[in-house]
Parts: C-alpha cells; sequence; structure tokens
C-alpha cells in the first residue's frame, strides 16, 4: 500500500472507531436538538405574527425563513444523490480488442454491501467473511486482496495466497467469501480484539467494522475472494 493511501485508509479506521464511540452521545443530542428547535418554532411564529400585523416587513422576513428552508432541503437532496453515485455509476468499459470499449459494472464500495461474517473451525480456525450486494446494485469486486484492518492501528492483514484472484461481479443472491486467519504466528503473543475493519481496496472511502467474537490479532492473514465458501480458507 502506497504512503498516502495507508494515510487516508489509517484516517478512515479512525472515523470508524470514532463514530463507535460517538454513538451513545448522539441518542442525547438528538433529543437536545429536538426541543430546541421546537422552542425556536414557536418563537419565530410568534414573532412572525406580531410583524405581520404592525408592518409588511414581517412578511418579507417570513418569505426569506421560507427560502432559506428550501434551499436547505434542496441542498439536502443533492447531498443525497451524490451519495448514491456509487449505486447508479457506470464503469468506463474494458478494451475488448476491437477498438471498442464494453461496459463494465462499476468497482464496489464497502456501502455497497452487505457483510456477514462466522467463525469457522478448519484450518485452525478463522473467519469467513460474506459479500453480497445491496438489493438494486451490481459492483465488481477487484481482482485483489480485500483490505482487511484490526485496531486503531491499523494493523492489516497479508496475503494468504500467494496468486491473485479473479474480479467477481456482485448482483442479486451472487456472494463472495473471503477468509482470516487472525493469528497465523505460533508464538503466545498478539493482541485481543472483538472486530475487523473490512474494506474493499485500500482507497475505499467507507471502511465498515464487523463484529466476530473475541479474537488474537498476531500476524494476520486474508485470502483473495471466491464464489465458493470452501475456496476461502487460509491455510498455512
Amino acid at each position: 500500500m502506497s504512503g498516502n493511501r495507508r494515510k487516508a485508509f489509517l484516517v478512515s479506521i479512525a472515523l470508524v472507531s470514532g463514530a463507535l464511540l460517538m454513538t451513545a452521545c448522539q441518542d442525547s443530542d438528538k433529543a437536545a436538538d429536538t426541543g430546541a428547535a421546537q422552542g425556536s418554532s414557536s418563537a419565530t411564529a410568534t414573532a412572525t405574527a406580531s410583524g405581520d400585523a404592525a408592518t409588511p416587513s414581517g412578511a418579507s422576513a417570513a418569505g426569506g425563513g421560507q427560502g432559506a428552508g428550501k434551499g436547505s432541503g434542496a441542498a439536502g437532496k443533492a447531498s443525497g444523490a451524490t451519495g448514491r453515485g456509487s449505486e447508479e455509476g457506470a464503469g468506463s468499459g474494458a478494451d475488448t480488442g476491437n477498438g471498442k470499449r464494453e461496459p463494465v459494472g462499476q468497482r464496489c464500495g464497502a456501502n455497497d454491501i452487505s457483510w456477514n461474517t462466522r467463525s469457522e473451525t478448519q484450518a485452525g480456525g478463522y473467519i469467513l467473511i460474506s459479500a453480497k450486494a445491496k438489493p438494486g446494485i451490481t459492483c465488481v469486486l477487484p481482482a485483489a486482496l480485500p483490505t482487511v484492518a484490526f485496531g486503531s492501528d491499523g494493523t492489516e492483514a497479508g496475503p494468504a495466497e500467494q496468486a491473485v484472484g479473479e474480479q467477481i461481479t456482485l448482483s442479486g443472491t451472487t456472494t463472495a467469501y473471503a477468509g482470516v486467519n487472525p493469528k497465523s504466528s505460533h508464538g503466545d503473543g498478539g493482541k485481543e480484539l472483538d472486530s475487523i475493519i473490512v474494506a474493499v481496496g485500500d482507497d475505499d472511502a467507507d471502511p465498515v467494522s464487523l463484529k466476530v467474537g473475541t479474537i488474537t490479532v498476531d500476524k494476520p492473514v486474508v485470502t483473495n475472494w471466491h464464489t465458493s465458501a470452501t475456496d476461502a480458507v487460509p491455510f498455512g
């Protein structure tokens, strides 16, 4: 991983970890914001009624408030459309060798995928990651290792296979699998964690945190993506 990409991924990991800590605070903040918003709405309604009775400027102020509100709503919708870009974008195409480019699916991002993990006992024990495209999305997992990190220091899993895998198109019920051995060393060392951070490549802007139960991490390795769970066993 290049220096810049690693820095970006570490920042993403820090944000994911921070988001988990912020969850408890958000509920109380929302309650306070709701009360403040209701009080502000009542005060605005009273001020507007008084302004309308005294001078036309009251109507002007109300109109300005409505305009600002509508503008904010439009900005929110625009932002939402941008967020859906990972679902609706089209690939630039692949060269077919005859001077033409055939359309290909967009590259998957972590937020395009429904994730699942489960513990397996084969090969000394490992974590099986399954990835399926969310409803309505078709995307491509590149022929590269999934990026799997452990803890806030960004310890990453190395390759469990020598060869590079093939790209996989996710759509409908198609599922891709990758196996993670969190401890490939034979010593007693390692750090204990209960979650892993997964991304589709080291430039994925939206890594996800997945619960895996308590694991000991030391020299972790991960397989390529496979369409069969039996091929995603991290031997060795």
